[in-house]
């Protein structure tokens, strides 16, 4: 029977023949009207003919006959041809209600049977096949073109002639004729449509398609307004519209739009709003076309579409709806410009009060709350767009609404973290603020303030309150492993670098402890780890111990410090870390001159006129104000240490400030007889320095006015320093300064390098550094020739002629460093100058009492050695003697000289004097003179002289290395840890430098390393031996799977075995790099990087 009424169908759609058309191909209007025609003729005459079609005749005839509607005396061929459609449809629809509910009530013939798993469930009789559906499909569109759009007023829905070429004939046809009933005739086929789409099955083909159309019908039906003193026939006036038929469209319309899925809801409701108001409202999301695609809609139509859109936004998850209709299924690329566009356009209509709504109140209380839901959603491309349209919406709200914003947006928002400030202790078994709620927070506040990223004072104020939480959570995640650590760090570091000078400073000092414990996390809480990585709000529990608790709060707040260091260290391209540091030395300049008020208060204090309460206030106040010092040096102590200078002072301009600031502490207890300063020798040295600084600035060259201008502030303090302080020489160098700065270097005096020596030590190099590049000077200590004398006297650092200013181009000399024993004996391999002595006298030397002779004769010898000179070649024996007896030497300068000298005998004559350093490495010192108690110490030092060898024998390790190999495996089994760690450690640097040649040693080494990993008891030692593994990995790199192909296996098993079971967490890290160089290297093996080349090959 469905087949049957399909069939049906199918003749009234299908097209006419060729001939056919040929007899009517006048136009393209006539033609159609003569397919509508003949399919209609056929369709009956078959209807009456045709056995097959009785019971479609029998069921078409029973709607004809419920259908008050149908007309069959009339002459408009196409309302003809549509009432053919609407029949039969209603026929198709009537079979298969009454087929369901046959099949609902008769129970599967199956069901009786065995059922098999492959078996499938019988279907329903309202599944149509492909072709049926294509037949359908084809009928709704006939029904919706010629019996639905002929009769929309103009502007109601997207005509025919916007959708193709064939609507536009379609269109022309229909509008040709003037059509009687309009509003009947409309009715009718969307009572139809309506009808059809009670059965799920012709629902989704009608709504899929022609939504839109329906909705548009169901409008002007229920609203448009009737024309007033509109004058017609009797006839014209009983076809209109009845007020029980408006209000049933009506309830038609809210119950379409009520169970349809409302992003396509809203869509449609768009679309039949019209082209300029679409525009408007969404800015440039669309397209021209699409502009130009939606006609202009009657006034009424689009109010009527305002108060639904405003109704579908207002009504719960509206906003989602209206994101997802204007967002879903739209093309480009995922974080384009259009994408943008359109987010921001979103945004604006989430933004804009609607008209129809009762209140502005009422609007917002409505829909802030479901903007904020948009910023938790998982799925990757949605919660991308949703948060895009969120965060803009919030920072739109903000601009525009900022007392709503406040509370409905940013208060809600940030209820987690104010919840933290004021926690009570009444669920003693329940967290004060749960995970999941701090991790939301603090995830919504980072993609709203730092991802939206547009500061005003309203977002700012409101982080400045809970910036303490988010720094106490901060500092939290710095002690654990946690996904809030980034998050919270990139807030703070957002709102120092946004919000203003003054607030910047003023959160932090209260972040450092100097201000107050305002918003503070509640006493007697603190966060915890939670189950999912984040952080909960929980009661802390009390220490029982009182020095407990004060070590618990001391080493907090040491701990929010350095986590406070770290967060100003990256702000590498601020000034906020400078101008926090010359505050708190502000504040430190002051303390002078208030001791001295507070001393004198104390003096005229009359404690006898006052009460109780009074004098323990007066008792207090000074003990706080002391307090309050303390922590300030200790910021400033924490900063200093953790900061770099080059973060700290960053400009020239802070670099003067902060020397304003030294020489006005400096200036403060000069006056009277007994200041602070006076006869302090750290402030006097700092002083020095400070006046170094000044020197290297005012010696750098194109100093710019505006550079003189702001070191003009330096006057007055120079001015006081060079009139009262109590050192000649510091009066000097001030007095020469002020002139300078005050001529703008006009004056140079020539004396200034020598006045200013007492400053150049070795803290200067590193302030210097802190002065912008191209305005600095390189301060530099050099060995004076005085020095090449033997008896000349090199301690003697304090001389003019070791310390003075260099120019800029002696910077790339290397300068002399200071050993830990000698204060200006220089470390390290500065240049010596040529000797002008006889080889024997250096000889003697060598063996001076006076340690900085002999250490300066060592050096040159080791300088002869390696320039090969030939006394020194001819009497290398007696120099490796010397050497080896210098090794000896309880003084620093003396063995290590002879350690460079004895590896520069190894680097030349590397195969003799290998195996005399082997033999002593191996059996202790070998010399008469040798001291047997200080034994280990020497073979330390020789296994210093060999790592060196090593590293200089380059690709001569493999011929050299061997008998090297044997003596440090020997040395892992040595009864003393030292031995044991330094022989593995020398194996390392050995072993890397060998590649192939250490195949025929790889499973000697594989099993000694294996064996001390898993057996040796100190830690030292095994640390050593996972150090040895890392380095072979390194050195070998791509060549690894090759030569320890057979040993890898081991190797990889005694790092897992370390990882998860050696106790100390130093080789743990030792393994785990090695682990990560062998992951690198089977990478780059398995992977290997692909080479764009070509091979030519020449044939014979």
């Amino acid at each position: 029977m469905t087949l049957a009424i399909i069939s049906a169908i199918n003749i009234l759609t299908k097209p006419l023949g060729e001939a056919s058309v040929q007899d009517a191909q006048s136009s393209p209007q006539e033609a159609l009207l003569a397919v509508l025609r003949a399919n209609t003729a056929l369709l009956r005459e078959q209807l009456q003919s045709e056995s097959s079609f009785e019971e479609v005749r029998r069921l078409r005839e029973e709607e004809m006959v419920a259908a008050d509607w149908f007309s069959s005396d009339t002459e408009d061929a196409t309302w003809r041809f549509v009432q053919e459609c609407l029949l039969l449809l209603l026929t198709l629809a009537r079979h298969l209600s009454v087929e369901l509910k046959r099949f609902k009530q008769t129970p599967a013939p199956s069901a009786a049977k065995q059922r098999t798993p492959e078996m499938a469930p019988p279907l329903p009789p309202d599944v149509l096949s492909v072709a049926q559906q294509k037949t359908l499909v084809a009928a709704l569109q006939f029904v919706v073109s010629l019996g639905l759009f002929p009769y929309l007023a103009p502007g109601v829905g997207v005509s025919l002639g916007r959708r193709s070429a064939f609507g536009s004939m379609v269109e022309k046809l229909v509008r040709s004729v003037p059509v009687p009933a309009v509003g009947r005739r409309l009715l009718t086929t969307t009572n139809v449509l309506l009808q059809l789409a009670e059965l799920s099955s012709l629902a989704t083909l009608v709504y899929t398609r022609h939504l839109g159309d329906v909705m548009a019908a169901l409008c002007q039906l229920g609203y448009q307004p009737n024309r007033a003193g509109r004058s017609g026939t009797e006839e014209e006036k009983i076809q209109e519209l009845s007020a029980e038929e408006r209000q049933t469209c009506k309830e038609a319309l809210g119950g379409l739009l009520g169970k349809v899925y409302q992003p396509i809801v809203i869509k449609e409701l768009l679309i039949l709003q019209g082209g300029p108001k679409q525009s408007g409202a969404v800015g440039s999301s669309s397209g021209s076309s699409s502009r130009a695609a939606l006609g202009s809609a009657p006034s009424w139509l689009r109010r009527l579409c305002g108060q639904l859109l405003s109704e579908r936004l207002m009504q719960p998850n509206g906003v989602q709806a209206v994101v997802r209709a204007i967002l879903e299924g739209e093309g480009g690329e995922p974080g384009g410009e259009s994408d943008w566009r359109k987010c921001d356009g979103v945004a604006r209509i989430l933004v804009t009060c609607p008209q129809q709504s009762a209140s502005a109140d009422t609007y917002y209380r409505q829909v802030c709350h479901q903007i904020l839901d948009l910023l938790h959603f998982r799925d990757k491309l949605t919660a991308q767009q949703f948060q895009r349209v969120a965060t803009r919406a919030v920072l739109f709200t903000v601009q525009e609404k900022p007392s709503f914003a406040q509370q409905y947006l940013l208060t809600p928002l940030l209820t987690p973290l104010h919840r933290c400030t004021t926690a009570s202790n009444e669920g003693l078994f329940q967290a004060a603020v749960e995970e999941w709620e701090l991790t939301r927070c603090v995830n919504d506040v980072y993609k709203i303030w730092v991802v939206g990223n547009s500061p005003s004072a309203s977002l700012l104020k409101a982080l400045e309150q809970v910036l303490p939480v988010i720094f106490t959570l901060f500092c939290f995640t710095k002690q654990n492993v946690s996904h809030l650590r980034a998050p919270c760090q990139e807030i703070l570091l957002w709102y120092l670098s946004h919000t203003e000078t003054l607030a910047a400073l003023s959160a932090l000092r209260q972040l450092a402890g100097l201000q107050g414990d305002k918003n503070e996390v509640a006493a007697d809480f603190h966060f915890s780890p939670g189950s999912d990585g984040g952080a909960r709000l929980s009661s802390r529990e009390s220490c029982s111990e009182e020095d407990d608790a004060l070590y618990e709060k001391l080493s907090g707040e040491q701990w929010r410090l350095e986590c406070l260091m770290q967060l100003l260290a990256e702000l590498k391209d601020s000034d906020l870390p400078g101008d926090f540091f010359l505050d708190l030395l502000q504040e430190l300049a002051s303390w002078a001159a208030a001791a001295d008020d507070e001393k004198k208060d104390e003096q005229e204090l009359d404690v006898s006129a006052m009460t109780l309460l009074e004098v323990e206030q007066q008792l207090l106040g000074p003990a706080a104000r002391q307090g309050q010092r303390l922590s300030l040096l200790q910021v400033l102590a924490v900063m200093v240490e953790s900061v770099q200078h080059t973060v700290l002072l960053r400009k020239t301009s802070q670099v003067v400030d902060f020397m304003v600031s030294l020489l006005k502490r400096a200036c403060v207890g000069l006056d009277p007889a007994t200041g602070p300063n006076r006869g302090n020798p750290v402030e006097s040295q700092t002083l020095s320095m400070g006046m170094g600084v000044v020197a290297t600035l005012l010696s750098g060259p194109q100093l710019s006015a505006e550079d003189y201008s702001s070191m003009a502030r330096l006057l007055p303090p120079l001015e006081t320093l060079s009139q009262k302080h109590p050192e000649v020489v510091i009066q000097e160098l001030a007095s020469n300064l002020r002139a300078i700065i005050a001529t703008h270097g006009a004056y140079w005096p020539e004396n200034l390098t020598d006045v200013a020596q007492p400053s150049r030590n070795p803290e200067t190099t590193a302030m210097n550094s802190s002065v912008p590049s191209g305005k600095k000077q390189t301060t530099q200590t050099e060995t004076s020739d005085t020095q090449t004398s033997p008896h000349s006297s090199p301690l003697d650092s304090n001389s003019p002629s070791n310390t003075h200013i260099r120019h800029p181009a002696s910077s790339g000399r290397s300068a002399a460093g200071i050993s830990p024993k000698g204060g200006g004996r220089t470390s390290g391999t500065s240049n010596i100058c040529p000797p002008t002595k006889p080889f024997s006298d250096w000889l003697l030397e060598a063996c001076d009492p006076d340690v900085p002779t002999r250490a300066f004769a060592l050096r040159v010898l080791t300088q002869m050695m390696r320039k090969e000179n030939p006394e020194a070649v001819q009497a290398q024996e007696k120099v490796l003697m010397l050497f080896l007896e210098n090794l000896e030497h309880e003084d620093s300068f003396i063995y290590l000289s002879a350690i460079q000298g004895l590896a520069a005998l190894a680097d030349s004559y590397p195969e003799r004097i290998l195996e005399r350093l082997l033999k002593d490495f191996q059996h202790g010192p070998s010399l008469p003179t040798s001291n047997k108690e200080h034994s280990l110490e020497t073979r330390l030092k020789v296994g210093e002289v060999l790592m060196r060898a090593s590293r200089a024998m380059g690709e001569l390790a493999p011929h050299l290395g061997r008998p090297l190999v044997g003596v440090f495996l020997q040395g892992t089994r040595d009864p003393d840890q030292s031995v044991r760690a330094s022989s593995l450690s020398n194996l390392g640097e050995l072993c890397q430098r060998l590649d192939y040649a250490l195949g025929t040693v790889a499973q000697e080494l594989s099993s000694c390393l294996t064996a001390l990993i898993k057996t040796e008891k100190e830690a030292e030692v095994r640390r050593a031996a996972v150090h040895v593994i890392t380095l072979l990995l390194r050195g070998l790199s791509e060549k690894t799977t090759q030569v320890l192909s057979d040993v890898l296996l081991d190797l990889y098993r005694a790092l897992k075995w370390v990882v998860r079971s050696d106790p100390d967490d130093v080789a743990v890290l030792h393994a785990q790099l090695a682990l990560e160089e062998l992951d690198g290297v089977m990478r780059r093996f398995i992977f290997p990087e692909q080479k764009l080349e070509k091979k030519i090959v020449v044939l014979p």
